[in-house]
């Protein structure tokens, strides 16, 4: 259940970013006049096409290439990706950190670059890199979260990411109604923080995976036991452990692992920024 609470809450947070970023695109072609109605709009969605197809291509490949490894090579390719997707929430957090107050601002910008030279092919890559971008992102993590499921675990996976999509699609349109109750800085501002838990989840269970490949060395035995409070072994404990990377008995590297990716955390998205020249 954890694991494909997982799948719906990504494919639904990097949808809104994708959706967020079309809707932009959208309103400003739609005050261009009859050309950006007509023919900016066509370049858009033909954008979009694009960068869906560069995000199943990129699944395509994943998939190919992982049925090619033997398992211990399979085991290592997974935790790779987990490692990947780890890194890559984190990217998409700090850089909304730092550019989604200037986001439409930029994004018109470029747009109105386009539109003065009458080269739509902006539009069309502009939609086709969000996109793309926001598609390869999931299609990382949902490599490296799911390449082991298989039958009714892949059925499941599809319709949980089926699910996150409409729920994507919903909370775009509450967030465009009502935002004066909930605006779009506080919704990010709430999702960052689990999408880092996520991510640290990710990164805790990829190291566990080096320490039984013989990557990484187990420094010691278990530091402590909370099972009593919230085992992760199943249930309730484990839903909450693959969300938040919890281990009711943790052993020395996977604390290390835990306190430096909070410490990376903390220095990333609260360190001081140097004025630009």
């Amino acid at each position: 259940m954890g694991q494909f609470g997982n799948v719906v809450f990504i494919v639904w947070r990097e949808s809104i970013e994708a959706l967020l970023v079309i809707g932009i695109l959208q309103a400003w072609l739609g005050q261009r006049g009859e050309e950006g109605r007509t023919r900016g709009r066509a370049f858009l969605w033909a954008g979009v096409g694009a960068g869906l197809l560069g995000a199943a291509a990129l699944g395509a490949a994943l998939i190919l290439f992982g049925d090619q490894l033997d398992d211990d090579r399979q085991q290592l390719f997974q935790t790779l990706l987990m490692l990947v997707a780890s890194g890559l929430i984190v990217q998409m957090v700090v850089w909304m950190r730092r550019h989604g107050r200037t986001l439409k601002r930029d994004l018109e910008s470029a747009l109105q670059q386009a539109a003065d030279t009458s080269n739509w092919w902006g539009v069309f890559t502009l939609a086709a890199i969000a996109v793309a971008r926001e598609g390869g992102e999931t299609v990382v993590f949902l490599a490296g979260t799911l390449s082991a499921a298989h039958g009714a675990a892949l059925v499941s996976a599809g319709l949980s990411a089926l699910a996150g999509l409409g729920l994507a699609v919903l909370s775009y349109l509450a967030l465009q109604w009502g935002s004066r109750i909930l605006s779009w800085r506080v919704f990010f501002r709430i999702t960052e923080v689990m999408l880092l838990l996520l991510a640290g989840a990710l990164l805790l269970t990829a190291a566990d995976n080096l320490v039984a490949l013989g990557f990484l060395p187990r420094l010691s035995g278990r530091l402590w036991d909370a099972s009593g409070l919230l085992s992760d072994g199943g249930g309730i404990g484990g839903m909450f452990s693959s969300l938040t990377g919890w281990r009711a008995r943790p052993d020395l590297t996977e604390l290390i692992v835990f306190l430096a990716y909070w410490g990376a955390m903390v220095w990333l998205l609260y360190r001081p920024q140097t004025a630009s020249r």
